[in-house]
């Protein structure tokens, strides 16, 4: 299996440079050269396997000769021991043909843990066959950073930076990031949003001697083996409500596009999807941009749901590649622009192939919040605020094909909107309750690239 990049003009890697490099070095993201198909019988076949077995069987054709077969299973195992639930990602049923998708039983109480405790044993299995050191940059809206951190922290050959906007997380997304005692993990309060601290991670990709000298490596949804991970739960749910035989949709919360394109690629393998729903807070740039063509930005306004505040939507990038025929010039050019301008215009033919792909809907804040004590009061379900605008959003996609909303965090990450929701506070878990308690540690730097870099270079071990 090999991975090109979606502006064409960067080395072709396997898997494991894949993986390890994260960023392509013309600016795009990786994907596969094709994607494996699988068969009716082969995804009949994970009925009734446990959801490792499960992740094994998906994920095994995009990994190539990186990891045999019984190493490939001893990283997922070890990856899923520490999941709060047997079954990892369970299914609630809500309504009539409407069912939730918990995907927060992992270490920290957030989807993200799906993806990046599987990446920090393939890091830490690469990087011991190979003696060699990284250095992990992240940007963080709140939930990728506390999971990259938990799942790289104390390893040996690996440090770890990530940036968050100040003053733009929860406090026990903060806390989660600023409370690790590690000497390998370091959280970074920048001044600006999201998208200040993404554009910061790709200008530290994009300046090639500081990437090649801390031997930059980046575990952001830019890396390829993070969607890969999230594929897996795409597949387990639909299958638990009857797939192949039987066609599912989903609804998924998203700011970055990372978790929907994971649906985009299970339908790609065969998965019987008939609607992927993009489900969005008021920073609602793809939805504007699947229901008028023109993808252009118009500042991040802070809301209740803070990890789905973002207007560049990285992940986009991924299939606008796919719905430009996979011309990686044409790909680059609308980023150009958008780096230039702050949008650009959606191709005829390329909006025809998204909103073949996908459709989408908006979530207000007045609506999120309605719509977790609604949920509290009618199901007993308490909601955090992204669950909740997916929820709002597939209520208006409902069919006699059942949907799948996914529920993307803990109630507990966001207590003061669910409190404020409901008029109850959602407790953390008990491995957690300490959280507040815990001395923080934490750098706050501007939104300047050589302030950024040159702290980097200081804190790296030696």
């Amino acid at each position: 299996m090999q991975y090109i990049s979606t502006r064409g003009a960067a080395p072709v890697l396997n898997f494991e440079a894949t993986m390890l490099t994260g960023l392509a070095r013309d600016g795009g993201l990786y994907l596969p050269e094709h994607v494996p198909p699988m068969t009716q019988a082969e995804i009949a076949a994970l009925a009734g396997l446990s959801y490792e077995e499960q992740a094994y069987v998906i994920m095994r054709p995009f990994i190539g000769d990186t990891f045999d077969d019984d190493e490939f299973r001893g990283l997922i195992a070890r990856a899923y021991a520490g999941f709060g639930h047997p079954a990892r990602a369970p299914l609630k049923q809500l309504a009539s043909n409407h069912f939730l998708l918990e995907l927060f039983h992992g270490p920290t109480l957030a989807f993200k843990d799906f993806a990046m405790q599987l990446i920090g044993q393939l890091f830490q299995a690469a990087l011991a066959r190979s003696g060699e050191r990284v250095t992990i940059v992240g940007a963080t809206s709140g939930d990728t950073g506390s999971a990259a951190i938990e799942a790289f922290r104390g390893l040996e050959n690996v440090d770890v930076f990530i940036l968050y906007p100040h003053g733009r997380v929860s406090e026990v997304q903060r806390r989660q990031m600023t409370t690790p005692e590690d000497a390998n993990v370091h959280a970074l309060a920048v001044d600006g949003d999201f998208d200040t601290c993404q554009a910061l991670v790709k200008d530290m990709f994009n300046d090639f001697s500081f990437r090649d000298e801390v031997r930059l490596a980046g575990v952001n949804s830019i890396n390829w083996a993070r969607v890969l991970a999230q594929v897996v739960y795409f597949f387990s749910s639909a299958v638990s409500l009857g797939a192949p035989y039987r066609p599912v949709s989903f609804t998924v919360p998203t700011g970055n596009f990372g978790d929907i394109f994971a649906g985009y690629i299970a339908r790609a393998m065969g998965l019987p999807v008939e609607k992927l729903v993009v489900a969005t807070n008021q920073n609602d740039i793809l939805h504007r941009a699947l229901s008028s063509g023109g993808y252009v930005t118009d500042g991040v306004k802070p809301s209740i749901s803070p990890s789905m505040d973002i207007q560049v939507s990285s992940n986009f990038e991924r299939v606008l590649f796919d719905a430009y025929g996979r011309d990686g010039s044409a790909v680059a050019q609308v980023m150009d622009e958008l780096k230039a301008s702050g949008g650009f215009q959606i191709s005829q033919g390329a909006l025809e192939y998204l909103r073949e792909a996908f459709t989408s809907g908006r979530c207000s804040e007045d609506e999120t919040s309605a719509t977790i004590a609604r949920l509290a009061a009618q199901t007993a379900e308490t909601l955090c605020p992204h669950s909740a605008v997916g929820v709002h959003v597939a209520e208006s996609h409902l069919s006699a094909t059942p949907m799948i909303t996914l529920a993307t965090a803990h109630p507990a990450k966001f207590p003061d909107a669910v409190e404020a929701a409901t008029g109850t506070r959602p407790a953390l878990p008990e491995r957690m309750a300490d959280l507040f308690d815990r001395p923080e540690r934490v750098t706050r730097l501007p939104n300047d690239l050589a302030a950024v870099e040159s702290h980097i270079r200081g804190a790296i071990r030696a």
